[in-house]
């Protein structure tokens, strides 16, 4: 999939089949319409091209309003959609000039010259331009003028999924790690930096490696521990390409109120690990909510339901199995 940061790099298409929307999350409903998407460039002997925005319309639109947060990250949502075989995905800068775009020139500057539209899928309810005042109609008769074809995704199609990118913030706001992978159709998960914390954890036996999310953007599950697999690379040397490996372990995410703490942590104890790992990119995929985030009388009560807690998450690992 090659990935254009700006609509001024793409190269236009002789046949070019589109989709368009910010997809966050790629969850079940979107992969639906991907799928679609990738099936009718095959069989049209086209090139099927995301159209996607960053950052999401609502942060530039209200700016003031700081609580949204994605599902995913820009570059987690690109590597999902390589996966599902999508050939360009257009990375477009959302701005208010861009929002400003008449529906008209949304479709000629964009749509024809730019991406070489000659099929679009798009929802029933899509809108698009200033004020969002462009609608399908508008899109039909388009295409009609310029020569694409308009493919409607059916209001029926939509609802019968069931499933939104808002029920998905919802249940991972409250924790609900498992329902949202049901949406999803895989496991929400972090990436982020290991980085050096008060090292509490190793005093009472539960060493834990402290996650920095550098996208401020990016959504963090409620407060609680969770069970979780922790992916990241075995370098064997400089010279050979890095090997993944996955671990088992418990994660944590709180303000740590047994010892007073002031600030929101991730952190997770990663079973059967014992290696120093600062400075290191690693992927939590968030498996099952374990119980919510409790202050303890000291750290001996708290060692002791940490205890139950890898026993918990060992319990659920082997149901798997």
């Amino acid at each position: 999939m090659k990935i254009y940061n700006h609509l001024s790099d793409f190269s236009k298409l002789n046949n070019a089949v589109v989709t368009i929307g910010t997809f966050d999350g790629v969850h079940y409903g979107h992969q639906k319409i991907i799928r679609k998407l990738v099936e009718k460039a095959k069989n049209s002997h086209g090139e099927s091209v995301i159209l996607t925005f960053f950052p999401h319309p609502r942060m530039i639109i209200d700016p003031e309003n700081q609580d949204l947060k994605m599902i995913n990250t820009i570059n987690e949502k690109a590597k999902i959609l390589e996966g599902l075989g999508v050939d360009h995905l257009i990375i477009t800068p959302f701005t208010r000039d861009f929002s400003n775009l008449s529906p008209q020139d949304y479709i000629k500057n964009i749509l024809v010259d730019t991406i070489g539209t000659k099929h679009i899928i798009i929802g029933y309810d899509h809108r698009f331009g200033k004020d969002r005042s462009g609608n399908l109609t508008d899109l039909k008769s388009a295409g009609q003028h310029y020569g694409f074809d308009v493919e409607e995704i059916a209001e029926q199609d939509i609802h019968d999924v069931a499933v939104s990118s808002t029920k998905i913030r919802h249940s991972l706001l409250e924790g609900n790690v498992s329902l949202a992978a049901d949406y999803l159709g895989y496991a929400f998960s972090i990436f982020g930096r290991v980085i050096k914390g008060d090292k509490i954890g190793r005093t009472i036996g539960f060493p834990t490696a402290n996650i920095f999310v550098e996208e401020t953007y990016k959504l963090i599950p409620g407060d609680g521990i969770y069970a979780v697999t922790v992916e990241m690379s075995q370098l064997e040397d400089k010279d050979s390409l890095p090997e993944y490996k996955t671990y088992k372990g418990m994660a944590y995410i709180g303000q740590r109120p047994t010892i007073n703490g002031m600030t929101r942590n991730i952190e997770v104890n990663i079973f059967d690990f014992n290696q120093e790992i600062y400075g290191q990119d690693i992927k939590m995929n968030f498996l099952k909510f374990l119980r919510h985030d409790v202050k303890f009388t000291g750290l001996e009560a708290l060692k002791i339901q940490l205890q139950q807690d890898k026993e918990d998450t060992l319990t659920y690992f082997k149901s798997l199995s």
